[in-house]
């Protein structure tokens, strides 16, 4: 095993009562695996914007996380976008991960707001003349759905960290070497930020085939073989297990010192991977009388 990496976790935020029981329930038990970082995500089309700030700010409050928001460019102006990045570094965040975000629902594509930023890059740049956050943007090791061709991601991934960026955080991708030949062709392309991997722990395998077909990750067919066998023999949750172990530790023995885990506010596989991986929950110990 390789030396134990720094980590940090994406949650989401609730939208009904059941749903916030269970970000709470997420955020408790993988605070003391001691993160670097945790980001709470942003709805399509910017449909969760309060409930991402009011997410954030408790996240922080109460259990002393470092948090990083996430802030997309759909459906708001330049002035609103800005004025929400305000709200959050009154809330004491310095950390934003800046996205060009999804197209709202109905919608087949991203359409800039006519008075907002075209583009991650502008959102980038913005940030970064405020001068008050660490901004972290996306990254995509497999073509982006909307990507002109494969060198695409580099190019634009590049211009956010020549607008302001210091790092980046892929989209989840399946087999390891998806990610070094992505982080060598940007390597190539002298982007020299830290580009951290997303770990998509597998909790539903069919949920994360439709995840992948949305963001255009491909499914190793030798993977999906292997699910459908566990599933039959009741074994999918340990394969899930060391599916992403393996894959964590083959990205740390080709030298990735961070990881990015996508938990889907479902905790239990991402602490367990976490433990796999040598990582131990701090002990609080309670004074007691």
């Amino acid at each position: 095993m390789s030396k134990t990496p720094r980590i940090s976790f994406e949650f989401f935020p609730p939208q009904t009562l059941d749903a916030s029981f269970r970000l709470w329930e997420t955020v408790q038990a993988l605070a003391p695996m001691r993160p670097d970082f945790v980001s709470v995500t942003y709805g399509a089309g910017g449909t969760t914007r309060k409930l991402t700030h009011d997410a954030v700010s408790t996240i922080g409050r109460n259990y002393g996380l470092n948090v990083a928001a996430h802030l997309t460019c759909v459906s708001a102006t330049r002035s609103e976008t800005l004025e929400i990045a305000e709200a959050y570094a009154d809330a004491g965040v310095t950390e934003i991960v800046a996205l060009r975000g999804d197209a709202p629902k109905g919608a087949d594509r991203f359409v800039p707001h006519p008075d907002g930023f075209a583009s991650s890059v502008d959102l980038v740049a913005a940030l970064a003349r405020t001068g008050k956050f660490k901004i972290r943007v996306g990254a995509y090791p497999e073509p982006h759905p909307d990507a002109a061709d494969s060198l695409a991601d580099v190019t634009w991934l590049k211009r956010k960290i020549d607008a302001g960026a210091s790092s980046a955080i892929t989209q989840f991708f399946f087999d390891a070497d998806t990610y070094f030949r992505f982080r060598d062709a940007c390597l190539a392309a002298r982007i020299i930020a830290p580009i951290i991997p997303g770990i998509l722990p597998i909790t539903s395998w069919d949920g994360a085939k439709r995840f992948a077909a949305r963001c255009g990750t491909r499914v190793p067919t030798k993977l999906d073989e292997a699910f459908a066998t566990a599933a039959r023999d009741g074994r999918a949750e340990l394969l899930a297990l060391a599916q992403c172990t393996a894959l964590c530790d083959r990205l740390l023995q080709g030298g990735v010192e961070d990881l990015h885990f996508y938990t889907l506010n479902r905790p239990h596989l991402t602490r367990e991977v976490v433990r796999a991986l040598g990582i131990t929950p701090e002990v609080v110990l309670e004074k007691v009388a």
